[in-house]
């Protein structure tokens, strides 16, 4: 059965333009794959920003592998509108991080783990971060959100991560909202 709406996803880099799902997992096994003894983070991350009759999302994708490097790539969405409600766009911020994170099935997983699987006891990990751009600090505009948009990420099975720790969202897609 084909999932018209992976097909339908393109994404980015700074090499390659309008890539599928297909060849971004590509892209992540082909990386991991040429160490299989590493430390993996999966992590997705969504921020926005408000420009002049439109609100633009980023959603960034990375695979990094401690002290090795790390292989990334964005996908872009563009909402015609100024999205003024901070709830709303909050809330749209992890809807398009769950897409991307929903791409990943339980058996593309499995087929990133098996390639680490036989070193585990040499220390090779792999984890899956959801990073949501958001803070619990007491100045904070969106300490209010963080229970809500954590419990989403959590029940997608994987690792929410709120400022500080939310780079993938606060500072990678960040840099592509501009």
């Amino acid at each position: 059965m084909v999932d018209l709406k992976v097909l339908n996803y393109t994404f980015q880099n700074l090499s390659q333009k309008n890539m599928s799902f297909n060849q971004v997992f590509h892209y992540i096994r082909q990386f991991m794959e040429k160490d299989p003894t590493g430390c993996y983070k999966l992590m997705f991350g969504t921020d926005s920003q408000i420009h002049p009759g439109h609100t633009r999302f980023i959603t960034g994708l990375v695979i990094h592998c401690e002290r090795k490097g790390a292989w990334a790539c964005i996908r872009k969405v563009i909402i015609p509108r100024k999205m003024l409600n901070l709830h709303e766009r909050i809330s749209l911020e992890t809807t398009l991080t769950e897409e991307v994170v929903s791409m990943f099935t339980e058996d593309k997983k499995e087929e990133l783990i098996d390639i680490i699987l036989p070193n585990i006891y040499k220390g090779a990990s792999f984890a899956i971060e959801g990073h949501i751009d958001i803070g619990s600090g007491s100045r904070n505009k969106t300490k209010i959100f963080v229970d809500e948009m954590v419990l989403r990420m959590e029940s997608l099975g994987i690792e929410p991560k709120i400022k500080p720790d939310s780079f993938v969202a606060s500072s990678y897609a960040n840099h592509y909202t501009k």
